[in-house]
């Protein structure tokens, strides 16, 4: 699978208060794990530096709702251009499939038989209370379940949707997606040190 990164970023507002905005909500952490050296990292705001360096050597960026919010979030502390990287959101292409946006935690209930452990806005009520680890771990388990899915569709071809009553399966061509992908891109190398 080459070198794709899963990523994930937590902030510290809320859309509501920051006029919809999302280069105003600011990165409380980011997490993300290198398939190069097998592992998941996090990275507080002031620490994005280390994470960009690690996207300039990714075959690939995935995330879930990782082309209309994480990107555009940390776009304000990237002097590139973050869109420019090779790049596959999970969320995007279920979309593209199915007609619908699920939740996250909806394909890793129905796929992966596990759920996540909490949302976005407990992670923001986290950082506002200064509990940083409980913050950082919530966001590492979110890019570890994200990579759990993103592994099952490119091992078994499909993933689960849920439905009213049970779960039905959804083909996916996540495999030759990431191959086709992480040909497209162009080189970076413009981090510069906080």
């Amino acid at each position: 699978m080459s070198n794709p990164i899963v990523f994930d970023v937590e902030t510290k507002y809320a859309f509501h208060e920051v006029g919809r905005d999302a280069r105003k909500l600011g990165v409380s952490v980011a997490a993300a794990y290198d398939y190069r050296t097998n592992q998941l990292v996090a990275y507080p705001e002031n620490k994005l530096n280390q994470l960009f360096h690690l996207f300039e050597k990714a075959s690939l960026l995935v995330g879930y709702n990782s082309q209309s919010f994480d990107l555009v979030v940390l776009s304000k502390y990237y002097v590139g251009d973050l869109f420019k990287f090779p790049h596959f959101d999970l969320l995007e292409n279920i979309r593209q499939l199915t007609g619908r946006r699920y939740p996250l935690d909806d394909l890793i209930q129905a796929t992966l038989n596990k759920g996540k452990t909490g949302h976005g806005l407990q992670a923001i009520d986290l950082y506002r209370q200064g509990k940083i680890s409980k913050l950082t771990q919530y966001c590492k388990d979110d890019v570890q379940l994200t990579k759990e899915l993103f592994d099952y569709g490119i091992n078994y071809g499909f993933v689960y949707l849920p439905t009213a009553t049970s779960k039905v399966k959804l083909v996916v061509e996540w495999k030759k997606i990431v191959a086709e992908e992480s040909q497209k891109g162009e080189s970076q190398n413009l981090t510069l040190e906080f």
